[in-house]
């Protein structure tokens, strides 16, 4: 069972990370790109909905497997090693007391506001044609 220990353990991690990069975009010692991307990552990583839906084959996991923590990795390697270290005892004393992860209602409305626009899109793409708009 290494390879199952060894998932949960980066799962584990990356789990943690998130929550590192929620107090690394409220630290001074952050760049202001860091923060940026920081800010977008934790705002989706922790929204309630995401942005392809798991139930379509596939690609409804993609986000959670691959694309989620390529952006917590990025991040992360772009905050100051000292700052990270704090930021790490933060998200790890966070939580032992909370006992999970916050949720992002931002990252839900701007998640809600990238499926209109696609919809909208989509909408004067495949129909406006069809209605001679």
């Amino acid at each position: 069972m290494p390879l199952a220990d060894s998932l949960r353990r980066w799962a584990k991690a990356i789990k943690r990370d998130g929550v590192t990069l929620w107090f690394a975009t409220r630290h001074s010692g952050v760049p202001w790109y860091t923060k940026a991307l920081g800010i977008f990552v934790v705002a989706y990583a922790f929204s309630p909905i995401d942005l392809i839906p798991d139930f379509i084959p596939v690609l409804g996991y993609l986000d959670d497997v691959i694309l989620l923590p390529g952006l917590i990795w990025l991040a992360v390697r772009m905050i100051p090693a000292p700052v990270l270290a704090d930021c790490r005892d933060l998200a790890d004393q966070w939580m032992k007391t909370k006992g999970g992860k916050p949720t992002s209602r931002v990252g839900a409305a701007l998640i809600v506001l990238v499926w209109i626009g696609a919809t909208a899109a989509l909408w004067h793409w495949v129909v406006g044609p069809w209605l001679g708009s």
